[in-house]
């Protein structure tokens, strides 16, 4: 199988591992799941989307379960914040990019750094504002 990086291919889980969990690439190659890129509960022998990360000079082979790319997931990650806000009565969060990791995950399943990113775009297109204790949508869809 000829595989590259960015590559999406179906996994399925076969166990857990102090780093993450081993994987089978469409039900032939062994890979890694890293935890660092898993935001929901994963059992065994569950299949799941997921994407080449890293191809080791070793061959051995690191997956994602999200697109691998800023392109790819930046649109991905500012589309759930606006879905968040939209969702919001009053049309804000209390999440902001000082918010502690742990928060941002529980709330909405992705890393801090995604989260920053996100605010980013969405504060450059002029969507939202930024203050000390929330993000606010500036129009309401």
């Amino acid at each position: 199988m000829d595989l590259k990086v960015g590559d999406q291919v179906q996994l399925i889980i076969e166990n857990e591992t102090p780093l993450g969990y081993n994987v089978l690439i469409e039900k032939e190659i062994e890979a890694l799941l890293y935890h660092s890129e898993v935001y929901h509960a994963l059992s065994e022998k569950e299949e799941v989307t997921g994407y080449i990360k890293t191809i080791r000079e070793d061959g051995k082979i690191d997956v994602s379960l999200r697109p691998q790319g800023f392109l790819n997931v930046i649109d991905q990650d500012a589309n759930k914040v606006l879905e968040e806000l939209n969702a919001s009565p009053y049309g804000y969060l209390l999440l902001t990019d000082k918010s502690p990791p742990d928060h941002i995950h529980y709330h909405l399943n992705m890393s801090k750094k995604a989260y920053k990113k996100a605010l980013g775009k969405l504060y450059k297109e002029k969507r939202i504002t930024i203050t000390a204790d929330k993000v606010t949508l500036i129009k309401k869809d």
